[in-house]
């Protein structure tokens, strides 16, 4: 019976660990699997958020005017990753200093904005960019980034969820963070 217990601890602690994240960076395929791929990342879905417009569709987001996001929301355990890892993921897969574009993807759907969800998140999120601002790293302009409240997010249709896993890869633009040269 202490076996019991003692499982029963453990599963509460592990649902205790388990945190939810909300990152976009451009086109939502190559953000879910970026961010798929880390340990500790326990599922990602791709959908909306960000905006006004309820119950968006894929149609209804390309217009540009729902005010949404191409969004990834991850849940992971932070017993192994944390969200400080999980922003420098973030900040290295697209270029954080261009509005409402990624690469040849352009509109307010492709902005770069951090949703938070616990007061923690916040000040790292912020904490990160600050950071990020006075490394030197950045190749040019200021960083753009919207960190804001994590508001609803609306699922995208089946077809986008893992689209890079279904399709064996896709074509989303990538932007490696790469260090200024002397």
């Amino acid at each position: 019976m202490s076996n019991k217990i003692i499982e029963s601890n453990l599963d509460k602690q592990k649902q205790n660990s388990l945190q939810i994240a909300t990152f976009a960076a451009g086109c939502f395929w190559g953000v879910e699997e970026a961010f798929r791929q880390l340990i500790g990342v326990k599922s990602t879905l791709v959908g909306y958020t960000g905006g006004w417009f309820e119950n968006p569709t894929y149609k209804d987001v390309c217009k540009h005017k729902t005010g949404h996001a191409e969004a990834v929301e991850v849940q992971f355990d932070s017993n192994e990753v944390s969200y400080e890892q999980l922003l420098d993921v973030f900040w290295s897969i697209h270029d954080p200093t261009t509005k409402d574009r990624q690469g040849p993807d352009i509109g307010s759907q492709y902005r770069s904005m951090i949703a938070y969800h616990t007061q923690e998140q916040e000040l790292l999120a912020k904490k990160s960019k600050a950071n990020l601002e006075t490394s030197g790293q950045l190749r040019e302009g200021t960083i753009v980034t919207e960190i804001v409240p994590a508001s609803t997010f609306y699922k995208a249709e089946d077809y986008h969820q893992k689209y890079y896993q279904k399709r064996d890869g896709g074509s989303c633009y990538y932007y490696p963070l790469q260090e200024v040269k002397d």
